[in-house]
C-alpha cells in the first residue's frame, strides 16, 4: 500500500556530505503523503517520495493502524534526522476534519515513538516558504517543488508533492532559526 519513488540512483541523490534528512507529512486517513529531501553543502535534493494509502471499505481504526505500520517501517529504512507535519486545516466537512485529524495524531505517535523531533506548518506557511506567497494554487507549488528539488517534473501524486513541500519548509526554517541564534 506504500507507493513511492526512490530517487536515490538518480544525479539529484547526494551520498556525500549530507548534513540533514528531513520527511515531510501531509496527512490523510485516505492517502498520506510522504517526501524525503536531503540538505548538504550542496543544496537540496529529494531523496524518496510517495503515498501510504488505505482501502476505503476497510474500518477506521484498522487504516489507522495500517497507516502507523507503513509509516514506522518508511522511518526504519530510511532513517530521517527531522521531521515536520503539515497542521489540519479547518474544513466544512466535519466529519472529513476528524478523521484528518485522527490520521495526524497517529502520525505524530510514529514519529514520536521513532525519536523524531516533530515541527507542524500550516498550509499557507509552507506556500508562503517555497513561493513568497500564502495563497500560492497547488500547480505553483508543484512548480516550485520542481525547481528547488531539481526534479525532471512536478512530483506526483498531490499529496507526495504536499509532503515534499512540507519537508523543504521545515529546512528552510531550522536554518532560519540557526542564523538567527547566531
Amino acid at each position: 500500500r506504500c507507493k513511492c519513488r526512490d530517487l536515490r540512483g538518480s544525479d539529484r541523490f547526494f551520498s556525500s556530505g549530507a548534513l540533514l534528512l528531513s520527511l515531510g507529512i501531509d496527512p490523510g486517513t485516505a492517502t498520506t503523503g510522504w517526501g524525503l529531501v536531503r540538505e548538504d553543502d550542496s543544496g537540496l535534493a529529494a531523496v524518496a517520495y510517495g503515498v501510504i494509502t488505505t482501502p476505503a471499505g476497510e474500518e477506521l481504526p484498522a487504516r489507522l493502524q495500517s497507516l502507523y505500520r507503513e509509516l514506522t517501517a518508511l522511518i526504519r529504512q530510511h532513517r530521517p534526522d527531522t521531521a515536520a507535519v503539515e497542521k489540519l486545516f479547518f474544513q466544512r466537512n466535519v466529519s472529513t476534519a476528524m478523521s484528518v485529524g485522527q490520521a495526524r495524531g497517529v502520525v505524530l505517535l510514529a514519529l514520536a515513538e521513532s525519536g523524531l523531533s516533530v515541527a507542524e506548518y500550516g498550509p499557507n506557511e509552507v506556500k508562503q516558504a517555497l513561493s513568497g506567497y500564502g495563497g500560492a494554487g497547488k500547480k505553483q507549488m508543484q512548480s516550485m517543488i520542481q525547481i528547488l528539488l531539481g526534479l525532471p517534473a512536478p512530483p506526483h501524486p498531490d499529496d507526495a508533492a504536499d509532503a515534499l513541500a512540507v519537508a523543504v519548509c521545515h529546512l528552510h526554517s531550522m536554518r532560519l532559526n540557526q542564523l538567527m541564534q547566531k
